[in-house]
């Protein structure tokens, strides 16, 4: 028996007995008391999105977002989606390698999920396809249905999905950094900005769906 062996069997032996963790109790804070509704969790979170440098839009009404895209970047060539509802230019199902996602101008994805008191929205490996999408991108869309905001971080980490899934990221506005000089540069190690558009679900299937799970 070698002494890492014989050390790791008396730390077995004396290992203290199980105990269940202590429930955590709902931590109330400013931006859960000021967003009681879905419509005052929505403004809290813009607000909070745009202090981070991030921008909320609403759902284009009468259009596609497809359309709204090519409006919004009209010099985008290629749009990359994660989400059955925009088409864009290359489906996330297509790439293999996340090497190929290095001329993406516009990544598109849908947040299972938003933060109001951050303004935070949370992805994880199943909406974003392949996880450089989020981060190789010149810009990031996000759809966020408003119904699935909740008030701070406290009820954020109560999320099933926390425990479902293999890696998950809280993104709050673009990359940003103000090292040098104290100067705030955007988009120096990832994506130049982030656009949250207010969409609700909805059961759009193009031809050729460009989402795909991990």
């Amino acid at each position: 028996m070698t002494s890492r062996t014989l050390i790791l069997a008396r730390v077995r032996r004396h290992e203290p007995p199980a105990t269940a963790l202590p429930p955590l109790p709902a931590f109330a804070t400013a931006s859960s008391a000021a967003a009681p509704t879905a419509e005052a969790r929505l403004a809290t979170f813009g607000a909070a999105l745009e202090r981070m440098g991030g921008a909320l839009a609403e759902a284009p009404a009468g259009a596609s977002i497809d359309a709204w895209l090519a409006a919004t970047f009209p010099d985008a060539r290629v749009v990359c989606s994660a989400t059955p509802e925009v088409l864009g230019t290359r489906a996330i199902a297509s790439v293999r390698d996340p090497r190929e996602l290095a001329d993406v101008d516009v990544a598109v994805v849908r947040a299972v999920f938003g933060v109001a008191e951050t303004g935070s929205v949370w992805l994880s490996e199943a909406e974003l396809g392949l996880n450089a999408l989020g981060f190789l991108a010149q810009h990031l869309v996000v759809l966020l249905d408003p119904r699935r905001i909740v008030a701070n971080l406290h009820d954020a980490y109560r999320h099933p999905r926390f425990m479902e899934a293999r890696y998950a990221v809280l993104m709050t506005g673009p990359s940003a950094t103000a090292d040098i000089e104290g100067i705030l540069v955007r988009g120096a190690q990832g994506i130049r900005s982030l656009t949250v558009v207010a969409a609700r679900e909805a059961a759009v299937h193009p031809t050729t769906p460009p989402g795909r799970t991990a």
